[in-house]
């Protein structure tokens, strides 16, 4: 009688560990699941981030006099020219060390790409001006997102 109380309880925790493997089996495939997940919608939040940072960069200097493209260290960057109290400065947008920055300084100054602001995590910027088009491309790595702003100061809404 005592053996087979002993075999009853055995076979009860037997499943009990079954069941707890199984558990932990589901509880370690959702949480990779979600880890990837999150991973995936961070890298697509940087990139829209860098190219939605970008184009108001461009849209606030919207001016073909005011916005050029020049090597600054190993990268591209936009430079966006403003003058304050009949000073002109210039607003640097580039990639250094694995980062978007942005450098503000007077057009006479002489700066580093190491002097900027960190933005967001940036490996690549390449930008191309032709007439009043700019092309940008965010290089992340595994992943490029191109677009194009159109300057359009001094031009008349379209009519609908």
């Amino acid at each position: 009688m005592r053996q087979k109380h002993h075999l009853e309880g055995l076979g009860a925790l037997l499943l009990f560990g079954v069941f707890a493997v199984c558990v932990l089996m589901v509880l370690l495939t959702g949480a990779d699941t979600y880890h990837r997940l999150n991973q995936r919608d961070q890298s697509a939040y940087d990139t829209r981030t860098a190219a939605q940072y970008v184009t108001t960069k461009l849209r606030q200097a919207d001016r073909l006099d005011c916005v050029s493209i020049e090597r600054f260290g190993n990268s591209d960057a936009l430079v966006l020219a403003d003058e304050i109290d009949g000073e002109r400065y210039v607003t640097r947008v580039y990639t250094y060390d694995g980062y978007l920055m942005e450098l503000f300084s007077s057009a006479e100054d002489k700066m580093n790409p190491e002097d900027g602001e960190r933005l967001m995590p940036l490996t690549g910027l390449d930008a191309r001006l032709d007439r009043r088009k700019v092309t940008v491309t965010c290089d992340e790595g595994e992943k490029e997102t191109t677009f194009s702003v159109t300057l359009r100061a001094g031009e008349e809404a379209p009519s609908l």
